[in-house]
């Protein structure tokens, strides 16, 4: 079996005994499954009325557009409804950390600059939070996003992907390890670190063909190609191209050439 063929079967699968987060094993497997081929307003449909399934309403509609680059007034509206239901400290914490991350995306694709919004948002949600909270990891991470991306501080970056890492690693939340092992591999191959990087890459990949991620395994493969030797990567970024292609040309951030 080819390389290309391997990932492909890999990526198409969502194995029973892969850990997905831990909002995904409730009702659990249609929402992650539409949510993972790129499906989120019909998998964000599936979501009860409470006002934690407000918020995971809210976080699915803004990673779609992030993805997409488009339906930003739904995730706004979604997010909207999502803070004015929640009622406790952890509720306004993840509400101001998905805040915080729609902030992000809409400034690092140019649609709008909000990054005082974004920090504000992720402060917001940290000064909610008590230090050992299971909601840590995935707002540490974001925090490392703005750092990284908006700042161009690589080691508050660092830091801050370490520190999601590690709680991730703990809490055995599959998905977040896949993208902090990808931002890894990315300070890695920043600070020259090759070898690093590839790692990083590799595991990235590795967990979203595991978990089923497939509208996430084309940008794993793109960043393993990076930092693979010309014969290989040329494998890499042709399978990356076919998935991007499958999903209509998404994410829509992807750079394949």
């Amino acid at each position: 079996m080819s390389l290309s063929e391997q990932q492909r079967s890999r990526a198409s699968q969502t194995p029973a005994s892969a850990h997905l987060p831990e909002q995904h094993t409730a009702r659990t497997g249609q929402v992650w499954l539409l949510r993972s081929r790129g499906c989120w307003a019909a998998a964000a449909a599936l979501i009860g009325d409470s006002p934690e399934a407000a918020v995971e309403r809210a976080e699915l509609l803004i990673e779609a557009a992030f993805f997409t680059g488009a339906d930003w007034d739904d995730a706004e509206g979604a997010l909207r409804a999502a803070e004015a239901v929640v009622r406790d400290n952890r509720g306004r914490a993840a509400a101001a950390c998905a805040r915080g991350f729609l902030a992000y995306a809409a400034t690092v694709l140019k649609v709008h600059d909000r990054l005082d919004e974004a920090q504000a948002a992720l402060g917001r949600a940290s000064a909610m939070l008590p230090p050992e909270d299971p909601a840590r990891p995935l707002l540490d991470f974001r925090r490392g996003l703005i750092a990284h991306g908006l700042l161009g501080d690589g080691n508050a970056a660092r830091t801050a992907y370490r520190r999601a890492h590690a709680g991730a690693e703990q809490q055995q939340d599959t998905h977040l390890l896949s993208y902090t092992w990808r931002y890894l591999g990315a300070i890695a191959q920043e600070d020259g670190n090759l070898a690093g990087a590839r790692h990083g890459y590799a595991e990235s990949l590795r967990l979203r063909e595991e978990t089923g991620f497939a509208i996430g395994v084309a940008p794993a493969l793109a960043a393993l190609a990076e930092v693979s030797p010309t014969a290989e990567a040329t494998q890499l970024r042709a399978e990356a191209r076919r998935l991007s292609r499958a999903f209509a040309g998404t994410p829509i951030w992807l750079t394949l050439d």
